[in-house]
């Protein structure tokens, strides 16, 4: 059975009317010839209309059952040489020894295996017939002729189209390729570029950063006032943090360039916890200006990527202060789940409850939620936001539990 057994026999009108043709033919062929010679008067002319037309019906699902198709053929015609060569002067006084003894239908059954049924077994059955159908034993030229005719050219042609139909499909299948391939090059080329984006930034920005910190340092040790001291070393300590956030950021950027060679990376289970920041100061930042915020925590963040535990401080800032703009006095809530695999983070919250601050309301850049998941998708994770049906907005995150961080250079 072909492998075009399940498939349908045409998908269009246009391949119907191609596929239906040679049927056509051959039925309107073989009546011609019946009304040309007269119906048939003996047992061998009977058994070759009926064959025919037997044959020529069975043309409707040829390219389903190419091989037995043509196995088919072989045999009547096998069973006519028998018939003619031992028993002509009982079944037909006037036989046509000039033509090959084969049905009607016989090209297009040829052609149609060796197309579908594959080039040797369907070619090893067309030489065959071709013999029973040849006769080399007698010699003669209109029978041979005949044959090729019947036979050897519909192989051909074929041949040929399965050829043509498999070069194109290999050359599809080549473009294809190089299209994949073309698309994975100018991936590794954004993401070498990334990469070396990172590294430039990591090491500009931690220059400055650098002094910034050391000058505040010596600011806090040397000032005589308390609260010049107190804050130079609130200074201090946010360009510490800020320090740390970069190179988890520059880390997390450089994981795919490093991930087999790097071997200064924190391992799962290994994490400090003391890296993930806690959400707790954002809250009480937001209840002091008047955003009630209550937060409900599941799970052991303990095992929490350091690198993860800062996105999530992120999206939690960047949805208070987005929630402190345009919802003011607004009841929000954060839930945090830690997983075994990932961590998801909601932040929900109701409507105002006090009047927008215009002026407020008009700063930023308005790219708060597209940079927030450009960060999240860094490190693996989703972000999905938008207001609630009752009114309100809600921003829902989930990050996977661990992403390894590169080691500073």
């Amino acid at each position: 059975m072909s492998r075009h057994a399940d498939a349908p026999l045409w998908h269009t009108r246009r391949e119907a009317f191609f596929y239906l043709l040679p049927v056509g033919v051959a039925l309107a062929l073989s009546v011609l010839f019946v009304v040309d010679a007269g119906l048939p008067d003996t047992p061998v002319d009977a058994l070759d209309t009926v064959v025919s037309l037997v044959l020529i019906g069975l043309l409707w699902v040829r390219r389903r059952h190419p091989t037995a198709l043509l196995a088919a053929t072989l045999a009547v015609s096998a069973l006519y040489l028998v018939l003619m060569t031992w028993g002509a002067g009982f079944f037909s006084p006037d036989l046509d020894f000039a033509s090959p003894w084969v049905p009607l239908a016989t090209p297009v059954i040829v052609y149609n295996a060796v197309l579908h049924a594959g080039p040797v077994v369907g070619t090893a059955l067309a030489a065959a017939l071709y013999l029973v159908a040849a006769r080399p034993w007698e010699v003669s030229t209109d029978v041979i002729l005949g044959a090729v005719t019947m036979v050897v050219l519909p192989a051909l042609i074929g041949l040929y189209l399965r050829a043509h139909r498999t070069l194109v499909r290999a050359l599809t299948d080549r473009a294809e390729r190089a299209e994949r391939e073309q698309h994975l090059l100018a991936e590794r080329a954004r993401a070498d570029e990334r990469v070396r984006l990172a590294e430039e930034m990591h090491d500009v920005v931690t220059h400055r950063v650098s002094l910034m910190v050391l000058h505040a340092g010596a600011l806090g040790v040397t000032a005589p006032d308390e609260r010049v001291r107190a804050a130079a070393e609130g200074l201090r300590a946010a360009g510490c943090e800020a320090l740390d956030e970069l190179r988890e950021l520059v880390g997390v950027l450089r994981n795919h360039e490093r991930a087999d060679t790097d071997t200064d990376t924190d391992e799962p289970g290994e994490v400090d916890p003391g890296a993930v920041p806690d959400l707790s100061t954002l809250l009480a930042e937001s209840a002091s200006v008047g955003v009630p915020v209550e937060l409900v925590r599941e799970g052991n963040p303990a095992l929490t990527s350091p690198a993860v535990g800062r996105t999530a401080y992120r999206v939690v800032q960047e949805s208070l202060t987005n929630i402190r703009k345009h919802a003011p006095g607004a009841p929000t809530r954060v839930h945090v789940r830690y997983g075994g695999d990932r961590v998801r983070l909601t932040v929900r919250n109701d409507r105002a409850t006090a009047p927008v601050d215009r002026g407020l309301s008009r700063t930023g850049s308005g790219a708060g939620l597209a940079g927030l998941r450009q960060r999240v998708e860094l490190v693996g994770g989703t972000l999905t936001a938008g207001p609630r049906a009752g009114g309100g907005f809600e921003v829902d995150v989930v990050l996977p539990a661990y992403v390894p961080a590169g080691a500073e250079r």
